[in-house]
Order: C-alpha cells, then sequence, then structure tokens
C-alpha cells in the first residue's frame, strides 16, 4: 500500500470515471487503490470530444491534457443540405484520443501516490458495517466504475434490464488520417443515425456512429453520403471499436459501502457527449459524500449532478425516435438559433 495505510476508497475500473474519482480521493487525503483488469491504456468506443464542462475540472484536478481544440457544435443534414451552429461561450471544448486522455488521468493518479492493480477481475464484492472486500483486498469502501455493463452493479443486485421502451442503441467508432476540416465538432443526422466527427489531432479525425439499427461501418457510414466523400478507406488509421446496447439502468447509485459511478451508476445515450463531463462531476460529488461520511447522501447528488444531462438527453432521444421530428431536427436548430446556442452551452 502507498504509505502502509488502510485502503479507504477502492475503485474498480481504470477508465476516466475510475481515474477521476481515484484522482479526487487522493487530493482529498483519502488511501486509494484502483484495480483494473484491462492492460493499459484503456480504450473505449467513444466520440472523444470532451465538452468545457468536461475539460475545464479536468485541469483543476492537475490532469494534463493535450489534443485538438474545438469551439462549438454544428449540427448537419445526412446530405448537406442545411446545418446549425453553437459556439461554445465558455472556452473550447477538446478533442483527445481515449487512449491519451487515460494515460493523463493515470499519470496524475500516480504522482498523487494512488496504486494501479491490473489483471484482476471483480464480479463479487462482500461488505459489513466495517468495509468493504473486494478482489482479495479490503477497503473501507468501494467504487464500482467497472463500465457500461458493471459486472458490480449486476452482482449488487442493482441492475435493472430494459424491457419494452426505446430500442437499444450502440455506437462504433473509427479515426481517419485526414486534416480537420472544422474547428467544431459536427453532429451529421440521418433518418435512423447520427455521426459524430471530432477533431483529435492535427491530422486525424474521429468518427462516431450511433444508430438503433445495428450494422458495420462502412454501411452506417453510407447513410451520410457527404461525410463519406471525405473519407476514404484508404485514409482510415484505426480499427472499428463498438458499444452498446447504450442506455443502462441502476436502481441506485448506494449499496451499503459500494458507490457506483459514470456508466455503471447508469447511462442514458452518448448523442449529447456528456459521459466524461458526467464522470468527473459525479466522481467530486462521490469522494465529497464519502469523505463527510455520509456515502448515502451520494445517491441525491448524484441526481442533482447529472439532471440537466439526464433531461435534455432524454427530450433530444425522444424527438429523434420519432420520424418525423427527427427529420426536423437540424432544420429546427437552423431557424431557432438562439435556443439551439442556448442547449448547447448548458451542456458546455
Amino acid at each position: 500500500m502507498p504509505g502502509g495505510g488502510v485502503i479507504d476508497l477502492l475503485v474498480v475500473g481504470g477508465g476516466p470515471a475510475g481515474l477521476a474519482t481515484a484522482v479526487h480521493a487522493a487530493l482529498a487525503g483519502l488511501e486509494t487503490v484502483v484495480l483494473e483488469q484491462r492492460p493499459a491504456p484503456v480504450d473505449k468506443a467513444c466520440g472523444e470530444g470532451l465538452m468545457p464542462s468536461a475539460v475545464r475540472p479536468l485541469r483543476e484536478l492537475g490532469v494534463e491534457l493535450r489534443g485538438r481544440p474545438f469551439h462549438g457544435i454544428r449540427y448537419v443534414e445526412a446530405d448537406g443540405a442545411r446545418c446549425a451552429e453553437a459556439r461554445f461561450t465558455a472556452g473550447p471544448g477538446l478533442g483527445v484520443r481515449r487512449t491519451e486522455l487515460q494515460a493523463a488521468l493515470a499519470a496524475r493518479a500516480a504522482e498523487l501516490g494512488v496504486r494501479t492493480v491490473r489483471g484482476r477481475a471483480v464480479a463479487e464484492v462482500e461488505q459489513d458495517a466495517a468495509g468493504v472486500r473486494l478482489g482479495g483486498l479490503s477497503a473501507r469502501h468501494a467504487v464500482a466504475a467497472d463500465g457500461l455493463h458493471s459486472p458490480l452493479r449486476r452482482a449488487l443486485g442493482l441492475h435493472r434490464p430494459q424491457r419494452g421502451g426505446p430500442a437499444a442503441r450502440y455506437g462504433l467508432r473509427r479515426h481517419y488520417a485526414v486534416p480537420p476540416w472544422s474547428d467544431l465538432v459536427e453532429v451529421h443526422w440521418a433518418r435512423h443515425a447520427e455521426a459524430y466527427v471530432t477533431p483529435v489531432a492535427d491530422g486525424v479525425v474521429g468518427v462516431a456512429v450511433l444508430s438503433g439499427e445495428r450494422a458495420p461501418f462502412d454501411r452506417q457510414l453510407a447513410r451520410f453520403p457527404r461525410l463519406a466523400e471525405r473519407l476514404p478507406e484508404a485514409a482510415a488509421v484505426s480499427a472499428v471499436r463498438g458499444a452498446g446496447p447504450l442506455r443502462q439502468r441502476a436502481a441506485a447509485r448506494v449499496a451499503g459501502r459500494v458507490l457506483l459511478v459514470g456508466d455503471a451508476a447508469g447511462y442514458v445515450d452518448a448523442l449529447t457527449g456528456e459521459g466524461v463531463a458526467m464522470a468527473v462531476a459525479s466522481a467530486e460529488a462521490l469522494v465529497r459524500c464519502v469523505v463527510a461520511g455520509r456515502p448515502e447522501a451520494y445517491e441525491q447528488a448524484w441526481r442533482r449532478v447529472s439532471r440537466d444531462y439526464r433531461l435534455l438527453t432524454e427530450s433530444l432521444l425522444w424527438a429523434r425516435r420519432r420520424p418525423l421530428l427527427a427529420d426536423r431536427i437540424v432544420p429546427a436548430a437552423a431557424a431557432l438559433p438562439a435556443l439551439f446556442r442556448a442547449g448547447v452551452n448548458l451542456l458546455a
């Protein structure tokens, strides 16, 4: 153990949510250990665009971020006929490869004395009034930051399967060695899918496609003919990564001495690009509750922190699922630029 002390917080999951929690905990003086089954660097299919609401708190934590700045969001119809854009008023966002974000967070955690134990799968938990035991280690409290399909969420009986309701959505991501053509993140809208184009380096863009229809990346990209023209197959520089179903429900964020953060705590959709910002904000709230000796207060804190994200994402998804409304999302954003700017900057 760092310093030889008792573990105060045992974090299961070494992605952005888990590492942000570990950094907050270390800064608060908690003895913290991270368990991560996968080798570094940890990658994941995501849009890789950090909104200003994620960039600011990460830098305040001392995380050294390197990437390509972007200055707003542009909605584009699949055929390129109409578009709408909103620029940030609170500073730029940052396009950052997921592996680089994870590495930067891991470096900051290590700098603060957080130890990471790799190659240890955790799917069971034991706890009593004195502490919690998992992965062969004991701690005063534990955090489940083990992702969208969190085994710990299931082990704790907190997973709530989706029955009926909206169709499942899935994400695919690939990188292309083409110069970014905009200083904005572009969201291209087709009838049944969106494509998110994020500048992540001077000569690289990341393209993430979200859809309710499971199909190979090339077939999904073909839904966006104007975008596909810019992305020749020969320019692809990464393999396709996938994730889903995206919507995940949790009955609660607290089970005794175990608290859930990030995607493990429940997830609506990637449509608004707020996953990392939400993870960092909820990590701060979680650590504050643990330090105060009131872990049970985290449930209400999580609901408060995530309220705007859940409301806006659910509202946009509601419109997205209705073909007549979905076809009018970009025209409406173009016709109501002040409202579009307000929505984008509320998230930013």
